[in-house]
Parts: structure tokens; C-alpha cells; sequence
């Protein structure tokens, strides 16, 4: 056995499609953030070293300059903070305040997903949606107008997506999340805050993602009627992209994710318990050796980045939870990770 006679990866270079950009702020606006090597649709930046700047999400459905942050129920918001997405990156300004992207002396981080460029139409579903779709990645931006009743959206990826996060744009509420890797349809999650996930009908309609389409209930979160929506995306693409779930075993010796590929990117939810259940964010950009421990929550702008004494491993075919913290590893918890690849298991070198 012999990892070079493993088969060829479905993507030979992740960084085609994800990337994590680092830049210290210099004061100046109109600044390019190069060296993502593609023009990215989907872009999450956070300050790391100053308390109470919110995570800014940004997309190119929605347009440069419309922001939505995760760690509050806020709507859509205009700003100058990203101006463009540009061929091999992003140009920010300087926007003060709460929402920053090039201050002097202030430390970033951004991490950059490709979806397909201009939006198409889709009419998969029973409600008509825009959709940025990168089948081969597996991740798509999906805009939709709500509509109040039980439906149905066309997604664009051709296999169910194993998570999504929606926002409201037009309204104060909630991003509900799916996910299927726990719980599926019959629950719903929440981006904006540490909370367990709760049993409803009324979000996903008890219904799981297709290879097409994603059900939506009566819930105004996910579906008001005449409010515009995004939708976030992910489907499992084998090298690339990894979802799953594990148990804690409240441990220092945690337990082994196997992904198939070294990490460049994990995302962790508690998904059984609302206390610690923060969303937990690692990239191995802040942190190229291991331990693994500085990260953000998703949820949360009241800190700058964060550190776990051990945290995690990021190995050459996953990660390991090195941490008996609750946030990752208690012995009751059940826990949730969405990972995105530096390298695949073939070519990647043990940290």
C-alpha cells in the first residue's frame, strides 16, 4: 500500500478554488489584496488583533460593497470596505468604524472561495433563483426572493449539498444553517450565535437537500415573503472538501478526522449544546505548525483571535483534536466540521 498509488485527486491544486490571504493595514484606500490566485465570488474577511470588528462576508451575486455579518442578525449592509473583486484577489479601503479592511497597523485575514462568476438563472425549483454555481468544487451563491410558503430552490451543484447558510437581506433575523452530517432537515442551526441546534418544521420543510434543490419552509429566516436571500452552498468533493461529525471524548487526546487531504481550512460547531457550541475557524495560514491554536468564532466580534493551548493537529490526511475544551471535545458533545484542502493526501508533507 502506498500513497502514491492512490487514484488522481478531482482537483490537483486546491488553492484554485479556496485560498486564506493574510495583510497587515496600511491607511490607504483603493489597496489590492493579491495572491489568491483566482477571482474569488465568496470572500469572509475579520480583523485579527483589535476587539469588536464584526466578520464581514461578501459576495459577488450580491455585489462588492454589500456586507453581511455573521456574528449578528444585522441586514444587509453598504459599505466601502471591499470595493472589487479583481482577477487574483480583492481591493479594500479603509473604511473605519466597525467594519475595517485596511487599517494601519491592523492585522487581516480573508478566506476566499470560487464559485462560477455571473450569476445564471435556475428553475429547478418552485422559486426562481440566481446561482453562482462551482460544480467542480462543489460550493455555490444562490439568490432567491422568499415567498412565505413551502418551497423549493435550484442550487446549481449537481449533488446535495451538505451544508448550507442562508441570510435574509432585507430583514433583522437569524442565519439558519443545514447541515446533514448530524442532524439533516428536521433541524436548523444558527451562524450568528453559540446555540444547539433545534428541532422545527418550519425552516428546511423536514427535508433534506437534493442533487438539485433545497426545500425551505414558512420560516421567515429562510424564506419571507418578498425579502431577497442568499444562500451558501457545499457539496463533498472528494480531495477537496470534507463534512463530517465526531463524538468528544474529553480528552487531550482528542479524536482523528480522516479527510483525505491536509487541511487549509476547518470550520467546528457543537451542535448538541449551547454551551462553548461556538462556530470554531482554524486555517493553516495563521498557524503553520502545530498545534493549531489561534481561531475566530464565527459568532463572535466581541474578541480578536483567539488561541487553545493545543487546539488541533493538521496532519497530511486530516486533523486531530488535541484539546479537552468544550468548545471542541467534551465527552458528551457531538460536534460538526466543514474542511477545505491545502493539499491532497498524495502530495501533502507532514507538518
Amino acid at each position: 500500500l502506498c500513497e502514491d498509488n492512490l487514484p488522481a485527486p478531482a482537483i490537483a491544486d486546491p488553492g484554485e478554488h479556496f485560498k486564506t490571504v493574510l495583510w497587515t493595514g496600511d491607511g490607504n484606500r483603493g489597496r489590492s489584496i493579491t495572491g489568491v490566485g483566482f477571482q474569488p465570488d465568496f470572500v469572509w474577511l475579520k480583523v485579527r488583533n483589535h476587539t469588536g470588528y464584526y466578520h464581514e462576508l461578501y459576495d459577488s451575486i450580491r455585489g462588492a460593497g454589500n456586507a453581511l455579518f455573521s456574528n449578528v442578525t444585522d441586514q444587509e449592509f453598504t459599505t466601502n470596505t471591499l470595493e472589487s473583486f479583481d482577477t487574483n484577489g480583492f481591493t479594500v479601503s479603509l473604511q473605519t468604524g466597525l467594519n475595517g479592511s485596511n487599517q494601519s497597523g491592523k492585522d487581516y485575514v480573508a478566506w476566499c472561495w470560487k464559485a462560477g462568476g455571473a450569476a445564471v438563472a435556475n428553475n429547478d425549483g418552485s422559486i426562481a433563483s440566481q446561482v453562482s454555481a462551482n460544480q467542480d468544487a462543489g460550493f455555490s451563491i444562490v439568490s432567491y426572493t422568499g415567498t412565505g410558503a413551502n418551497a423549493t430552490i435550484g442550487h446549481g451543484l449537481g449533488k446535495a449539498p451538505k451544508l448550507i447558510i442562508v441570510k435574509n437581506r432585507d430583514s433583522v433575523t437569524e442565519w439558519p444553517v443545514l447541515e446533514t452530517m448530524v442532524n439533516g432537515g428536521t433541524h436548523y442551526l444558527r451562524l450568528d450565535g453559540d446555540y444547539a441546534s433545534t428541532i422545527t418544521s418550519v425552516v428546511w420543510n423536514n427535508t433534506n437537500p437534493t442533487s438539485d434543490v433545497f426545500s425551505v419552509g414558512t420560516y421567515s429566516y429562510a424564506n419571507e415573503n418578498n425579502s431577497d436571500h442568499i444562500a451558501y452552498c457545499w457539496a463533498e468533493i472528494e480531495g477537496f472538501s470534507k463534512f463530517g461529525s465526531w463524538n468528544g471524548n474529553g480528552s487531550a487526546d482528542g479524536p482523528f478526522m480522516y479527510c483525505g487531504f491536509k487541511p487549509a481550512f476547518i470550520m467546528t460547531k457543537r451542535t448538541d449544546s449551547a454551551t462553548n457550541g461556538n462556530w470554531t475557524m482554524f486555517d493553516s495560514s495563521r498557524s503553520s505548525t502545530n498545534p493549531v491554536g489561534a481561531h475566530f468564532r464565527a459568532d463572535d466580534a466581541t474578541n480578536n483571535e483567539l488561541f487553545f493551548g493545543t487546539g488541533i493537529d493538521i496532519v497530511s490526511n486530516g486533523f486531530k483534536i488535541r484539546e479537552a475544551a468544550s468548545a471542541l471535545n467534551n465527552a458528551s458533545g457531538t460536534y460538526i466540521f466543514m474542511a477545505f484542502a491545502e493539499s491532497p493526501f498524495q502530495t501533502a508533507n507532514a507538518k
